[in-house]
């Protein structure tokens, strides 16, 4: 999940804090708003033929913008549109090259220097901001941070004004950008600067130094933006109690994906059974295969057969003993094989049986150096044209010559629209392309272009209370069956046991 976004976290969602309105036609407004998506919604790609310039509001970005925010994706800048534009926030970007997941460091003890100090704060307050602002992530992380005196630190924090030394980005003076910061690297890589033309505060009478720090360093150790309005990734700032845990379960497990768990002394733990009935199920990827549905989600996976009802739930590592767990995207073929993706690295199966000479790199499908990991993967068999996803952008690959189609990538939103900005798994079924995110699962004409279904993201199973599901433990050529109106917490408990025991 790249990059996500700034500061304290918003409650209430801004499709119903700000009734639509009618479309602004002012021409300052006008201005701003364009200037607003210059800043924050500009086409960079690195290194991809698409990075250009785009100077009108009907290039689509407005309608980007949006749906990144909740709004309804009218097209127009209305004053809800506006009044977001207008709301104070994070100088990096939404979306360019951080739609992508950066590298983190590749060092979990790290280095941070305060360059100068705000005349707002006193130097002790600033001092056990930025500190607690740092903790927020070590907390989480095996990350530590060191503060130096002098010297180059991996983390150089500064009050700057305007347009400020060798920094490419700027500031615009009270309200508006409040601070930004750089992914890991060489060079400006973590260093962090916030609007000395603010007023700093501990407290919530101006701009809480420690939220603005927090979400910065997030931004320092490799996330980007999040539209997840309760995460500190998101990137507009909502005055919020600093007492308060800041980190939601997003942003946890965003920095998690980079630099792993906290470091802590070894202790048992009971195997994690994920529960396909649970209202807030992401599955980790989705696949057909011949006459099956695979459902991924960590170690384990669902196999169901089309017209059949019964349920038969498997370790991953049961059927392919050399897949990784923790399956990122997966799709079937026109030739009957499953292609399995995780980070830069992809293996094939057919068969049951993974080919010889796997995993190779995504490389050899056409993706560019900086593509890290697929987010999901469908194939369109009546076209033969495979999409990917990567964080809000999908790429086209034609299985017939075995090379990506020119013209792409291209963006979620545009190319599949009301579907939303990202896709978690995804897979093609009688002519549908069904798109999951979050706890959401879309049906989509390719024909028509439009989403004709909205449903749970479990709704192929059958979840109702009791349970009518049969669901099958395969481990060590043993199978256990639980059957419809069975105690889900039974069949947990027995679960839990087998695996501790065969694992000893």
């Amino acid at each position: 999940m790249e990059s996500f976004f700034l500061l304290p976290l918003l409650f209430i969602p801004f499709s119903s804090a700000f009734p639509t309105d009618q479309k602004v036609e002012n021409e300052e407004s006008m201005k701003f708003a364009q200037a607003y998506l210059n800043q924050f919604y500009s086409l960079e790609l690195q290194g991809s033929h698409l990075a250009q310039s785009e100077n009108t509001l009907t290039d689509g970005r407005i309608q980007e913008m949006q749906a990144f925010f909740g709004l309804p994706v009218t097209g127009e800048l209305d004053s809800s549109t506006l009044e977001v534009m207008k709301t104070p926030r994070c100088g990096v970007p939404d979306v360019g090259q951080f739609g992508y997941t950066l590298p983190g460091w590749s060092k979990y003890n790290l280095t941070y220097r305060i360059v100068n100090y705000t005349p707002d704060m006193a130097r002790a307050d600033v001092d056990e901001a930025i500190q607690k602002g740092l903790e927020v992530w070590s907390k989480v992380t095996p990350l530590t941070f060191t503060r130096i005196s002098k010297g180059i630190a991996d983390i150089m924090i500064a009050f700057r004004t305007r347009v400020h030394g060798w920094c490419p980005r700027f500031f615009d003076g009270p309200l508006g950008v409040l601070g930004h910061a750089f992914p890991p690297g060489l060079g400006l890589g973590g260093d962090t600067h916030f609007d000395e033309d603010e007023n700093w505060t501990k407290d919530t009478t101006g701009f809480n130094l420690f939220l603005v720090a927090a979400h910065e360093f997030g931004h320092s150790l490799g996330l980007s933006h999040s539209n997840d309005q309760t995460s500190l990734m998101f990137p507009n700032y909502v005055s919020l109690d600093p007492s308060k845990y800041p980190l939601s379960q997003d942003d946890i497990n965003g920095i998690q994906s980079i630099y792993g768990l906290p470091k802590s002394p070894a202790k048992p733990r009971r195997p994690q059974v994920p529960q396909v009935c649970d209202p807030n199920m992401v599955f980790d990827a989705v696949t057909t295969f011949r006459r099956e549905f695979m459902f991924f989600k960590g170690r384990h996976l669902w196999r169901m057969y089309r017209d059949i009802t019964d349920v038969e739930f498997e370790l991953i590592s049961s059927l392919w003993p050399s897949l990784p767990n923790d399956i990122q995207a997966a799709y079937e073929n026109p030739k009957d094989s499953i292609l399995v993706f995780k980070d830069a690295a992809f293996w094939m199966i057919r068969g049951y049986a993974v080919l010889p000479d796997y995993p190779r790199s995504i490389r050899t499908l056409g993706f560019p150096k900086y593509v890290k990991k697929v987010d999901a993967a469908l194939c369109d068999h009546d076209t033969k044209k495979t999409y990917f996803f990567v964080g809000i952008w999908c790429w086209r690959y034609d299985e017939v010559t075995q090379t990506m189609d020119k013209g792409y990538p291209q963006r979620v939103i545009k190319h599949f629209p009301g579907i939303g900005l990202r896709v978690d798994a995804a897979f093609f079924h009688k002519g549908f392309f069904y798109f999951f995110y979050r706890s959401k699962q879309f049906e989509y004409d390719p024909k028509a272009k439009n989403v004709t279904r909205v449903m749970k993201t479990n709704s192929w199973f059958q979840c109702k209370e009791p349970f009518y599901i049969k669901e099958h433990i395969r481990s060590g050529g043993i199978q256990v069956s639980y059957y419809k109106k069975f105690n889900l917490l039974v069949f947990s408990i027995v679960y839990v046991l087998k695996e501790i025991y065969s694992n000893q």
